[in-house]
Formats: structure tokens, sequence, C-alpha cells
């Protein structure tokens, strides 16, 4: 079987970015951090072997850095690429 995967959007004690940018950056099961504007103030990608190993993760390394306010984590299912490239001979 192949890695879980999940999205994890963060919402955080903006005065605390930093740290907790630096920790997250820390933990080897986190693959991606991503600062965005939205919903969420960071949105990261997430793998494991496991569901255990997700949220053992998740709630004892993510969820206990100062700062970190919550979390919404979703599992993704089956990951897809899309590219859309513009072909020259279709050029309007």
């Amino acid at each position: 079987m192949g890695r879980v995967l999940a999205s994890v959007g963060i919402f955080i004690d903006k005065s605390k970015k930093e740290d907790v940018l630096a920790r997250l950056y820390q933990i080897e099961n986190v693959e991606e951090i991503y600062e965005v504007a939205g919903e969420f103030d960071i949105f990261s990608i997430v793998s494991a072997s496991c569901l255990e190993e997700l949220r053992e993760t998740l709630q004892k390394k993510i969820m206990k850095i100062k700062g970190i306010q919550s979390a919404v984590t979703n599992i993704i299912l089956q990951p897809y690429m899309v590219v859309k490239k513009l072909d020259a001979s279709k050029r309007l």
C-alpha cells in the first residue's frame, strides 16, 4: 500500500508565524508548506505510512506547536494532476 496523504489547513497566531513555519519544517512527515491567502493561514501536505502514523503526526507533533490554534485535515483519496498546455496548432 502507498503512503497516506493529507492536506492540512492551519490557523495560527500571526505573531508566532515564523516559529510555526520553522517547527513545521522540522517534521519529517510534512512534505509541503505554503503560506496562503484565504480561509487558512498555512496550508500543508502531510504524508504517513498509515492512518495511525498520520494521527500521531497530527496530534503529537503538529498540534503541539505553540502558535497553532486549530487545523482542518482532509485525507487525499486519489491524487490527480491536471496540466493544461496550449497546443500551438490549435491557437486561433
